[in-house]
């Protein structure tokens, strides 16, 4: 028997890394399910170099369980690692290190692992393997994914994405957009400081104003207590611009994110800082009709998780996991839950590892947590057969 265990170790060894492509772990994952008489479709991106995996078990019949994972993972360049990422390694403390081990090989390997026992069963409900690309760049190739599960299939019943909650259901999360501003100014020597607008000064004082408009949210209440982090939050991570230090910088652009609250959403929150920004070119334009303030988005927003409508993923969760009074609870981190809600299938986030490990250098799981990942695998097909 094939244990998740060896499908990890088997997983690890892709270097899925989101600029590579992810089709040699693609076409391992379709083999092992051949083998086991389960039938897979891709669904590929436009230039087929990546590739979206959908796979039924059971019934072609409403109220199926959908079982979702990315198969991506971050980089490791520059980070610190004390044996090679992309092997999974047992350094005898009760942890399996590699990369992608919790985010989020380890639930795949779970899922399965348990394919073989769930061919054996009577399932009178479906479950559906659902593996994405690109979730750690955007949730990018979920979309087409759920497109495709929608119209091809009968509407599933639940949605678990297994993102690392150390086996705890998750059902809320923030959603997140990022963005990139550019700020076109006017060059000048820096001792004629009156003839020219600075591009860096103006973003200066455009990243000041994303920090308070943080703070008039927290000040306004604008809280969710499910949340560590309350409110939604708005981030600068990368900044450049200028050409010399005697010289007012004509460029200046800043990668920046939002990742909203299910009750504020993005577009409320980015519309207090387009606000700001139109009003701080109008004024500069007095000066120099050529300054300009342009923000656009790098990927579509991914969508909020909110806790709503989720009854009965919540009950067969906690049934899964043995435990009919588990708290549920919500994550700061984004996954590709809200786009399974946003088209109707009751979503929760539950998976194995924690996330305090998600994108480390020497990135592991606990042994244990793989276990639990197995028996709620486990329970979860037997639950189906009723």
């Amino acid at each position: 028997m094939t244990t998740s265990r060896d499908l990890l170790t088997s997983l690890i060894g892709f270097d899925t890394v989101s600029r590579h492509s992810n089709l040699e772990l693609i076409d391992f994952v379709e083999r092992y399910l051949a083998s086991h008489q389960v039938v897979s479709q891709r669904i590929s991106n436009a230039d087929g170099s990546k590739a979206n995996l959908l796979a039924r078990i059971g019934p072609a019949v409403e109220g199926g369980v959908v079982l979702s994972g990315h198969t991506d993972v971050v980089p490791v360049d520059g980070q610190p690692w004390s044996s090679d990422p992309f092997i999974l390694t047992d350094k005898g403390d009760g942890r399996l290190y590699g990369r992608g081990s919790c985010d989020m090989k380890g639930f795949l390997a779970c899922a399965l692992a348990q394919v073989p026992a769930w061919q054996a069963l009577d399932l009178k409900r479906p479950i559906y393997l659902a593996f994405s690309f690109d979730e750690e760049i955007g949730c990018l190739g979920a979309p087409s994914m759920i497109e495709q599960l929608m119209a091809d299939e009968p509407l599933p019943g639940a949605v678990i994405i297994g993102e690392p909650t150390s086996m705890q259901p998750v059902v809320a999360q923030k959603g997140i957009t990022t963005m990139r501003t550019t700020v076109t100014g006017k060059e000048s020597h820096s001792s004629q400081i009156n003839q020219g607008v600075s591009a860096i000064h103006v973003a200066a004082r455009l990243v000041t104003q994303i920090e308070a408009i943080m703070q008039e949210l927290v000040d306004e209440g604008a809280l969710e207590s499910v949340f560590n982090v309350q409110h939604s939050s708005l981030h600068v991570g990368l900044i450049e611009g200028g050409t010399a230090i005697n010289i007012m910088a004509r460029h200046c652009q800043f990668d920046w994110e939002i990742r909203h609250l299910p009750s504020d959403g993005f577009d409320v929150v980015f519309a207090r800082f387009e606000r700001y920004a139109r009003a701080l070119e109008a004024e500069l334009q007095q000066r120099a009709p050529e300054i300009s303030i342009v923000t656009e988005q790098m990927v579509d927003t991914v969508p909020a998780l909110a806790d709503r409508d989720n009854a009965a993923a919540v009950e067969l969760c906690r049934e899964c996991l043995g435990d009919p009074n588990l708290e549920t609870g919500g994550v700061a981190y984004a996954t590709e839950g809200g786009q399974f809600q946003r088209v109707g299938l009751q979503t929760l986030v539950c998976g194995p590892g924690s996330i305090e490990q998600a994108h480390q250098p020497d990135e592991y799981i606990e042994i244990s947590q793989l276990e639990a990942g197995d028996r709620f695998m486990q329970r979860l097909g037997e639950r189906l057969t009723r």
